[in-house]
């Protein structure tokens, strides 16, 4: 028996395991509601090849969400349309700040965590120079090192 629970299937959040019916008592509607909530695009179930629907774990917290909204917030369906857009919007905007966020950081352990080199004139001007090059005026004999605090 322990040979068969290392292997047991074990469904995530996205996997459409729910007929109909199922997700609908799930969800504490009517089956017709969800069909119309996927009419509009609301809720989109997976289908099977038959063109039977098929819930996922989302999908009933989804119904839950946008019966909620309409039930106890009184939005519309076509404001919940709405919401559900923007909120997949941001999701994909953190996950693309994210995903930059980890190139930045890459490309700046790539070049040094970012240093940056300037260079001071006698006359108090500051510019900035590339690591390793000598500054332009040699009436100087200082240096100040800085590095950025680390995130």
């Amino acid at each position: 028996m322990a040979a068969v629970d290392r292997f047991a299937f074990a469904p995530d959040d996205e996997t459409p395991v729910f007929v109909i019916s199922v997700a609908a008592e799930l969800a504490g509607m009517h089956a017709q509601t969800l069909r119309q909530y996927d009419r509009l695009g609301l809720v989109t179930p997976s289908r099977t090849r038959g063109g039977g629907r098929r819930y996922s774990q989302r999908d009933v917290a989804l119904l839950r969400e946008v019966q909620r909204l309409s039930q106890e917030e009184g939005v519309s369906l076509s404001g919940i349309a709405r919401i559900l857009d923007l909120e997949n919007q941001v999701a994909a905007l953190r996950a693309r700040v994210s995903e930059l966020a980890g190139e930045l950081d890459a490309l700046r352990e790539a070049t040094g965590r970012g240093a940056r080199v300037f260079s001071v004139s006698p006359s108090g001007d500051v510019y900035a120079t590339r690591l390793g090059e000598r500054p332009r005026h040699r009436g100087s004999q200082a240096l100040v090192v800085w590095s950025p605090p680390h995130r």
